[in-house]
Order: structure tokens, then sequence, then C-alpha cells
């Protein structure tokens, strides 16, 4: 069997990881394994295994959308339909909304199956409209669409009928590989940590996070706080730290390899995401014997954490007082912390690797669908005088994993 799986580019974010681990697992199963960028290598933080071949459309530019847009969109589908027609996968499988419409524009008419991945809760996805006419008509045309979670599964059913859709999780990491930048996760002796990780970026709540720590660090004034990524709020998540006197409590780490190191450093994980597709770094901590909370976003958390049995979930989910309590519960018991860490590295079981990948085989093998009637798709192969949304579609938005 031939993979290939499209994708935007090989940077940080959690679509990007999976890629790089499902292509190597896939490669040491004995499979050709190919995968397809827009960027070039160069912008990479998740290298690929060696046999693993890599293609590049070159097609990542601003158009500054309208016609030019339109334009850039026929290139990429055009670029990757040729790719496709000379490397002859059995499946081509896009990682996220506006990669996985590209796959359905360029396979029209073709042999190969296609399998769309949703790494987001579509409700919360921020897509021009266009883009979600785009992805009604490509999901309805593919083989099977895979959600990460069942809230999302549940949405594309009502809202895209006639699909497909698998309910396939990402598997844990476990033990996490070390990687560069390698960065010294020391923590003062006497002193405790809570750790945060994730995208600089307003959905994951780091300034939420700011003011419940605020609200607690002259009751906790031997915990400290360390938020370890990258993004575009780190100006302004600076700002508020100082606005809050804080500057002495809490470090913005920055990007890190040695991700296990800064989860064993630290004595309780906290997700403060606005909302979710499924978290990595939630997963990565309680399989690193973690306690942690996380606010019950829409998706995702609860899906992952049986509560007060193996962390904590915090309802309601925008009540930064909520989130505070229950740090502040956590934080002054710490048998309480002990009990959930024991139980937290259960995800090493139920989302480990073997289990999730014969999910994924069952889905790559699958003539037709299990779970219901064979039912007929809408066509592919249309006549030229035919439009499809691509006409009517501006630039691919940056989606946000």
């Amino acid at each position: 069997m031939h993979i290939m799986i499209v994708i935007h580019s090989l940077r940080s974010g959690g679509a990007e990881r999976v890629t790089a681990d499902l292509s190597s697992y896939w490669h040491r199963l004995g499979y050709k394994v190919s995968v397809v960028t827009q960027l070039s290598p160069d912008t990479d933080i998740y290298p690929l295994a060696e046999g693993v071949q890599r293609h590049v459309l070159h097609t990542a530019y601003d158009t500054g959308g309208g016609l030019r847009g339109v334009w850039a969109n026929w290139r990429r589908a055009r670029r990757l339909r040729a790719l496709i027609k000379k490397h002859r996968p059995d499946c081509v499988l896009g990682m996220m909304t506006t990669s996985s419409v590209l796959a359905v524009m360029a396979s029209r008419g073709l042999k190969n199956r296609v399998i769309a991945m949703e790494h987001t809760h579509p409700p919360k996805q921020k897509l021009p409209d266009a883009w979600k006419k785009m992805r009604q008509w490509a999901y309805q045309r593919t083989d099977a669409v895979v959600t990460l979670t069942s809230a999302t599964a549940q949405w594309v059913r009502t809202h895209i009928p006639g699909t497909q859709v698998h309910v396939i999780p990402n598997a844990v990491r476990w033990p996490l590989p070390e990687m560069e930048p390698e960065v010294d996760s020391h923590k003062p002796h006497g002193r405790y940590r809570l750790l945060a990780v994730g995208r600089y970026h307003e959905v994951k709540g780091f300034d939420r996070l700011l003011q419940a720590f605020g609200m607690l660090a002259k009751y906790f004034p031997d915990w400290d706080l360390a938020i370890v990524g990258e993004g575009p709020q780190r100006d302004a998540l600076t700002a508020q730290i100082e606005a809050l006197g804080l500057q002495d409590r809490v470090r913005l780490v920055g990007q890190v390899g040695n991700m296990q190191a800064w989860y064993e450093s630290a004595d309780i994980y906290v997700l403060s995401s606005r909302y979710e597709g499924l978290s990595n770094s939630l997963l990565e901590a309680m399989a690193c014997g973690l306690p942690v909370v996380a606010v019950d976003c829409e998706v995702g958390p609860r899906e992952i954490i049986r509560n007060d049995l193996d962390g904590v979930l915090v309802s309601p989910a925008d009540d930064v007082d909520a989130l505070a309590a229950h740090l502040s519960d956590l934080m002054g018991r710490p048998l309480h912390r002990t009990a959930l860490a024991r139980r937290a590295v259960d995800v090493r079981d139920r989302f480990s690797v073997a289990r999730i990948m014969t999910l994924w085989e069952s889905v790559l093998r699958a003539e037709q669908h299990p779970l219901q009637a064979p039912q007929p798709r809408a066509p592919k192969n249309h006549h030229a005088a035919q439009t499809t949304p691509s006409e009517h579609a501006s630039e691919p938005p940056q989606e946000d994993a």
C-alpha cells in the first residue's frame, strides 16, 4: 500500500506531529509513505523518518485572496494532482480541513481513495464562508472522514450528511523523543511548578490562566507557573505578566525539544484552552504521571480525563474563578495530586499506539464502510464546464491545530 499524506507544513503543531508519527509507523510496517507539503523542509520542526518520501508543492504564498486566491488554489490542486498521477498512491490522506479539500479536488476522477482528517472542532474553527462550502462539497466526496473526538464526529454527521465518519484519537507519545532545543528544566529546591504547554495564541487561554494564577500567587508563595510554547501572543502575555506583578513567578519558556524533562519537573499540568481538538500535551502530561487540571471546553478534555479519577475538569469552562478554585484545591492537597497521578498513566494503554493504529488500519483497508450500508457517493468525475467550490474560494486560511 502507498499512502500519501498532504499537509501545509511540518512546523510546530498537533497535526504536524501526528503526520510525522503516522508516516514513520506506516513506513516501519512496510508501506510506501510519502508526505506532501506546501512549505519547504527548512521550516520543519518534526523530522520525517528515513525512507519516507517528501514532496514540496512550493505553493505557500499569500495571494491577497479574490481572483488571485482562486488561481492559487487551482495551481495547488493541479500540482498535487500531477504528483498523485505520477506516484499513484492507493490512499491520499488530507491532514486538516484545507489540505483535505485540496486532496479531494486533486483526486477527482482518479482511482485512489481519499481520507479527510479533522484536527479541530468545526464550529470553533475560523473559516471563510467559501472554505466552509468547499469543506461541505469535499467531505461528501471522500471515502472517510476521521475525527479526533466523538463530539466532532457527531457534528460532521449532522452538518455534512452522507459522510462516512470514524473517530480515531491521537496516540500518546511516551516516552517522548529528545529534540532541539534543549532548555534547562531545573526547578529551584523547595519550589513547586504549574506547567502549561501550547502555542501562544488566544485559543489556548493563557490569558485567563494568568488571571487565575494571579488570584492564587499570594496564597501559594512557593508555587510558580511555566508556559512552554511560542506564538503571536508572546508580547501580550508578557505585558499581562508585568501588569499582574508576576515577573518573578511566571516564565514564558518558549519552544523546547526536551519536553519530557519539563513534564517531569512539574507538579501540576494545566490546560486552559478555549477550545481543543484532542490535546496532545494533555495526553503527554498524563502519560508522564502528572496530575492535571483542564477546563471542560466543548470537546477534547472530557474524552481524555475521567473526572476526579485521573484528572480534574473545570466547569464552567469560561469561568476564571472556577479555574482558580480547582487549582487552589489541588495545589493544597499533595495526597490528592499523588492519587490522580497514579491513575493518569492509564492513558499509555487507553491511547496506545497499538490501539490507535488498529483503528487506522481498519479505515485504510476498508473496501466499504462497516458501520452503515453502502450508499452512492457523489460523483468525482464532472464535465469540464461544471464548477467546483475552488472557483469561488480564495486563499486557504492558516489552521491552528
